[in-house]
């Protein structure tokens, strides 16, 4: 199977775990993508959905599904979004589309998140993929110095010339070289920079449930 058919397939999984007449959570990125054209198809079942981005608002809209301002919503049953890695206790990685605040904000209304992600995206220690951090574009130097002293290379993102702007207009630091042994240490502590709007770790409110693509079916992880 291809990575996208991978993807196509958790996401068919997915669906599952939507409540009738609730609101769900969707996130960003191609995986979040294959789960809203699946959601498309189904979309008669639920109220309405909450989009981490902009890109995900519109793509939802594409197929009819009513999107709700966060400021509206009390709580959802569910958040459903991919990830960049995840370990075997639930923390992740995000923010390869730079939506990370955006994400950790319609997760942390979910009473349940759903990783939805192909077999390759389980790591043993996550910092193999870049750890993105979102930061006020006037620290991105200050933030990056401090980003180097805990041992990584923070290189700011730059895509067809111009550094990346967030939809929140936040500039964005990925750190490679981190073997991330205790993420949720490191979470807050990169938090806690000045300058940063926070970062991609998802380890102290990680994934409840992680449905892994393989070529021989979904895989099912649970966490406590």
């Amino acid at each position: 199977m291809t990575q996208d058919e991978l993807k196509q397939a958790v996401a068919r999984a997915a669906i599952e775990y939507i409540v009738d007449g609730e609101i769900i959570g969707v996130g960003t990125g191609s995986t979040a993508n294959f789960f809203i054209d699946e959601l498309g198809k189904v979309k008669h079942r639920i109220r309405g959905a909450v989009a981490s981005s902009e890109a995900t608002a519109v793509r939802l809209r594409a197929h009819g599904i009513a999107v709700l301002d966060l400021n509206e919503v009390q709580e959802m049953p569910v958040y459903i979004d991919g990830a960049d890695e995840i370990t075997a206790s639930g923390a992740m990685i995000k923010g390869g589309g730079a939506a990370l605040t955006r994400e950790k904000i319609v997760a942390s209304v979910a009473r349940q998140f759903v990783c939805i992600a192909d077999g390759s995206k389980l790591v043993g220690m996550l910092g193999k993929f870049p750890l993105p951090v979102e930061v006020i574009p006037m620290a991105h130097a200050v933030v990056s110095r401090k980003l180097a002293a805990l041992g990584g290379t923070p290189v700011l993102r730059i895509k067809d010339g111009k550094p990346v702007v967030t939809d929140n207009g936040g500039a964005i630091i990925d750190v490679h070289g981190l073997q991330i042994s205790d993420p949720v240490a490191l979470e807050a502590e990169i938090n806690n920079i000045v300058g940063v709007i926070t970062n991609g770790l998802f380890a102290r409110h990680g994934a409840s449930v992680c449905l892994l693509g393989r070529p021989d079916g979904v895989e099912k992880l649970t966490f406590s």
